[in-house]
């Protein structure tokens, strides 16, 4: 009897010690990883804002449109890592709008489509950091849309995806800078969808993520433009759980050292967690989850050998926080 007390009191505590054990193996941090830290910066000097879009140029982050919760924005300001500055640049000269679309080309950048609270859009604009100056360029070919994807390769700019007010789409446009033209090009594989994430490595683009008739797409894409090709990866899923909490919308994606980061966004709530992807592998490793208020339809860029993470919303509440990510440091809890 007395053998059989002695026996369950060391198995409970054993038990006890393994939990507490577990639960404190990631400081806290969603996913509780220690790969990869973060650190706050100095404020966005714009307005709170979901929405918006960004690109980065020569070392320069570039943030500018969205929405504030009362108003579409044309604001365009520019961020230096080096003086963790921000400096108010020449208005976006289009419609105030939110849920644009952009990318960079030969140091260039690009920005377009979106919503203006009414309509769809689809015209696009230029922008020339050396000048601090708009031109606009020609409408996209496809039809008005917001929440799609876009990024630059070669020395061409892609658009796909999105909702155009009635349906999500799966098209996908193809511009060149020195035509002033959109090609249609073959549409993104899998499903239409909205809200998905891009990044781009070795001039070869991924897409994966957003969601299709309120489902949230498992699925992950790779586009060789020598080819005009759509190849399916595997599912995003953790190679070592098997779990699928990689599948997200409204996500940000930024790449370091050959690497892609995937980060924030929403689920079946909105997310904090970040993972890592290797094209080499095809496999996704979780890291150090991020550690501003979780958020979804906030923008990112990366210069520099890091990340950073700026704006987003969670609920009603809309951020003007910018932060940090440095995957090759270990993870440092914030004050």
């Amino acid at each position: 009897m007395i053998m059989t007390k002695l026996k369950t009191i060391l198995i409970s505590t054993c038990l006890v010690l393994l939990v507490a054990t577990l639960a404190c193996s990631g400081d806290g941090i969603p996913g509780n990883p220690d790969e990869g830290n973060w650190v706050e910066k100095s404020d966005f000097e714009g307005a709170i804002r979901s929405g918006a879009a960004s690109f980065s140029i020569n070392g320069i982050g570039y943030v500018g449109t969205g929405y504030d919760g009362d108003n579409r924005l044309n604001d365009l300001w520019e961020y230096d890592p080096d003086r963790d500055a921000w400096r108010r640049l020449a208005d976006f000269p289009g419609v105030s709008r939110s849920a644009a679309m952009a990318f960079t080309i030969n140091g260039k950048g690009y920005l377009g489509a979106g919503y203006d609270g009414n309509n769809e859009l689809n015209d696009f604009w230029e922008y020339d950091p050396s000048l601090n100056s708009w031109k606009q360029i020609a409408d996209l070919a496809g039809p008005a849309r917001h929440s799609g994807i876009a990024f630059g390769l070669g020395d061409k700019g892609y658009v796909g995806t999105g909702f155009d007010g009635s349906n999500d789409l799966k098209d996908f446009w193809e511009y060149d800078p020195a035509t002033d033209q959109w090609t249609q090009r073959t549409s993104v594989g899998g499903s239409k969808r909205i809200g998905a994430f891009t990044f781009t490595v070795d001039n070869v683009a991924y897409v994966g993520g957003g969601s299709h008739n309120d489902i949230l797409e498992q699925d992950l894409w790779k586009y060789d433009p020598a080819d005009d090709r759509w190849t399916e990866l595997d599912d995003l899923d953790d190679e070592l759980s098997g779990d699928d909490d990689i599948a997200r919308a409204n996500a940000v994606a930024f790449v370091v050292s050959g690497k892609a980061y995937l980060s924030t966004g929403t689920a079946d709530g909105i997310l904090a967690d970040t993972w890592a992807y290797s094209p080499i592998e095809d496999e996704w490793v979780e890291m150090t989850g991020f550690e501003g208020r979780a958020r979804t339809a906030a923008v990112a860029f990366a210069i520099n050998g890091v990340g950073y993470v700026v704006t987003g919303r969670n609920g009603n509440s809309r951020f003007d926080d910018i932060w940090l990510f440095d995957p090759l440091e270990p993870y440092e809890e914030n004050d």
